[in-house]
């Protein structure tokens, strides 16, 4: 279920807490209003600062060691995998949709629908989206609605921060001298908003591409993949009204036989 912490991009990893707790202690350092309410026996911001900074970070730990949905198997039951029979299959007129099962040239498992062999985990991922370089490992089936909360919480956790960074901005009447007052709050605010902008694209484009029922490598690569290559430009076989998207996505767990879903759809233009 999870990687070995100390494994695969542990320095990535070390290098993402290490990042958010100097920063959090900056933030309580300087003369902000975290360190204020503080000082002054006001608890409940800093406290729930403190913890949603925590929850984060233990998201993105979840994000980074869970298993993104690895083949690691064929499955004993290629009916069952495929959701169809034999007979339903060659009801399919050949100038429709197909549903051949492909097999990974590198690791030689049987592909299921919307799976890819992922280079650097050396696996295939089950409904794939992308390898994220930050949490250093896949997003795919298993961990996909998990990482889009982290980023929501990340998001969340960093304007917040980037408001407690400017109240402690203090004024000085030249340049010089507030540059050497602020200068470490003001790298901590240009980095979190930095941050603040890269997260929130994240965020919304995962959202906007879960609303359609795709993923991150169908949407940049539909043309070269071979159950998309043959379907219209605004066409998505998979995409089953924008609520149920969201729905399916956040709200039902388990492995979805996407073939059926897309022999479905074949069925209905037949």
């Amino acid at each position: 279920m999870f990687k070995n912490v100390f494994g695969s991009g542990f320095l990535v990893r070390t290098a993402h807490v290490i990042l958010t707790w100097v920063i959090t202690l900056i933030l309580f350092l300087h003369d902000t209003e975290l360190r204020k309410q503080e000082e002054t026996g006001q608890l409940v911001q800093p406290v729930l600062f403190v913890l949603l900074v925590l929850v984060s970070v233990l998201l993105y730990f979840a994000v980074s060691l869970m298993d993104p949905g690895f083949i690691l198997s064929d499955d004993s039951d290629l009916q069952f995998t495929l959701g169809v029979t034999e007979e339903q299959q060659d009801m399919i007129p050949p100038t429709t949709k197909s549903l051949r099962q492909r097999r990974c040239g590198h690791c030689l498992l049987q592909q299921p629908m919307r799976s890819k062999h992922c280079q650097t985990c050396q696996h295939c991922v089950r409904r794939y989206d992308h390898h994220c370089p930050w949490i250093e490992n896949c997003v795919g089936e298993r961990n996909h609605r998990w990482f889009v909360l982290y980023l929501a919480v990340q998001l969340l956790v960093l304007l917040w921060g980037l408001h407690i960074a400017w109240t402690g901005f203090s004024y000085a009447p030249a340049w010089q001298l507030w540059l050497r007052t602020n200068g470490m709050l003001l790298a901590v605010a240009v980095l979190v908003a930095l941050l603040s902008l890269i997260v929130l694209l994240l965020l919304g484009s995962h959202l906007y591409l879960v609303s359609l029922n795709t993923t991150t490598w169908e949407f940049m690569s539909r043309h070269r993949i071979s159950y998309l290559k043959h379907c219209g430009t605004d066409e998505n076989p998979f995409d089953r009204g924008t609520f149920h998207n969201l729905w399916g996505f956040f709200c039902v767990w388990g492995t979805v036989v996407w073939e059926q879903v897309y022999f479905r759809e074949g069925s209905d233009q037949v």
